[in-house]
């Protein structure tokens, strides 16, 4: 009669293994030499065997106890502790994680209630409903509960039947090689039950498709990219799970006048030559309307003014942004002739070094690098 080999051996772990690393090991072993992927090989046949009767010793802490006190004698007929073998039974959760994939198979009844699927939603607001927050309604399609036969899927007044092909467990198990397994019932899908009188609304899927209205919450200072997660508002979950979450991506359109830096607002403003060098009052509109702001004289083109406060709610609550104004001094295209002859004049005397100090400092430094 030929030895049997040591459990520890055949799964490659040591004996201080833990329940984890010989759970790891199984798996990878049982993949390799599982009869649907060596059809007609009868060593893996006999390999897959030994390496289940190891795990199923091994992964059972009074057997394993008895294994490492005993050995194999353990579990021989008279011997100390014999328990015996179970290959159709003790293995179901195992192989159903393991094998699922692989070959449909799994040791779980019915089906499992699963998490519905999340939705995205665009959402294009104005710059100023992002800047200071708004509420919009919207209308999602999404899937719902069959409001006429609250998911059941069967027409009011009647209720679903076992199925009779799975009795209820929502699988049907078969002998392959030495080993039983389960698979999905292909008459009821899992559910245990089968619908005789479908509900006319939903023809017996339990859900509908439906336009939902939801009301959207728009925090002050989003910007584009922005998401927004409403809980329980996705897709309806598979045999009764929990709804997935609906996802709000918003854009911001872009302003006519304002531009978005971080939480500061900027806004060019055209002033006149005269303005510029005299010193003027003009209206800058802002978020909140327009208002009074004093140009200084000698005001260069590109010089940008700071209105405190008028920027931005920083979307975390750390106050607020500024507004910064750049003014763009405007040269004249057409001039008459008295603007002309004015303006002549004017260049005339405009040959004082004191009047242009930008000027005189660049060909300063000109002279210097080229002579």
């Amino acid at each position: 009669m030929a030895t049997k080999a040591d459990y520890y051996e055949l799964l490659g772990v040591s004996r201080n293994a833990t329940e984890e690393e010989i759970k790891k090991a199984y798996r990878k072993a049982a993949l390799r030499y599982h009869p649907d992927r060596n059809p007609g090989d009868k060593a893996a046949e006999e390999k897959f065997k030994e390496l289940s009767e190891a795990y199923q010793v091994l992964s059972d802490p009074e057997k394993r106890a008895q294994y490492d006190r005993y050995g194999h004698a353990a579990f021989e007929q008279g011997g100390a502790g014999f328990n015996g073998f179970d290959f159709t039974g003790n293995f179901e959760d195992i192989f159903g994680d393991i094998f699922g994939d692989f070959f449909g198979v799994g040791g779980r009844s019915r089906r499992r209630a699963q998490r519905g699927e999340d939705l995205s939603y665009n959402l294009e607001i104005s710059f100023e409903e992002a800047a200071f927050g708004t509420e919009k309604t919207i209308s999602v399609p999404r899937t719902i509960v069959c409001e006429v036969c609250h998911g059941s899927g069967a027409k009011p007044g009647t209720a679903p039947k076992t199925c009779a092909t799975c009795r209820g467990t929502g699988q049907v198990r078969f002998q392959q090689g030495f080993f039983t397994v389960a698979r999905t019932c292909s008459r009821c899908g899992g559910h245990g039950q089968v619908i005789t009188d479908p509900c006319p609304t939903c023809r017996g899927t339990g859900t509908v498709r439906k336009a939902s209205t939801l009301q959207v919450k728009i925090p002050a200072g989003v910007d584009t990219g922005a998401r927004l997660k409403l809980r329980g508002e996705g897709e309806v979950g598979p045999a009764g799970g929990v709804p997935g979450d609906l996802y709000v991506l918003i854009r911001v359109r872009e302003h006519p006048l304002f531009e978005r830096q971080h939480n500061d607002v900027v806004c060019e403003i055209p002033i006149s030559f005269p303005q510029a060098a005299l010193g003027t009052e003009i209206e800058v509109p802002t978020l909140e309307g327009k208002i009074k702001m004093k140009i200084p004289p000698g005001t260069q083109s590109g010089n940008v003014f700071r209105l405190r406060g008028k920027g931005i709610p920083d979307l975390r609550g750390g106050g607020r942004g500024d507004q910064l104004v750049r003014v763009v001094v405007e040269v004249p295209r057409k001039l008459t002739a008295r603007q002309r002859e004015l303006l002549e004049e004017f260049a005339r005397l405009d040959g004082e070094e004191d009047v242009h100090p930008m000027t005189k400092s660049f060909f300063d430094k000109v002279k210097e690098l080229f002579g």
